[in-house]
């Protein structure tokens, strides 16, 4: 299973931007298309919900699709790693 880091790493990745919608979305994005290394699709789910709490529809959109090549563990993994994240962030 994939390894979520949930700390500062994300947000050196944001390069101290101010975290939108947009690039929640493109976070989702560079995970799974594997973007700096292998494809991690259970952090694609995570950037993608939590995108999609911000209101972005394409993420909503993208989650759905990733959801249909994970397994039920994984979803829940990435559900926890979500919330996680909205919580120290």
């Amino acid at each position: 299973m994939a390894r979520l880091d949930l700390g500062a790493p994300d947000l050196a990745a944001m390069g101290g931007q101010t975290v939108t919608a947009d690039i929640l979305l493109q976070m989702g994005l560079d995970c799974a298309s594997g973007r700096g290394g292998s494809a991690d699709l259970v952090a694609a789910h995570k950037w993608f919900n939590i995108a999609a709490s911000k209101g972005c529809g394409d993420a909503v959109r993208y989650r759905r699709e990733i959801a249909e090549e994970l397994s039920a563990s994984e979803i829940a993994e990435a559900q926890r790693a979500a919330r996680e994240w909205l919580t120290l962030h």
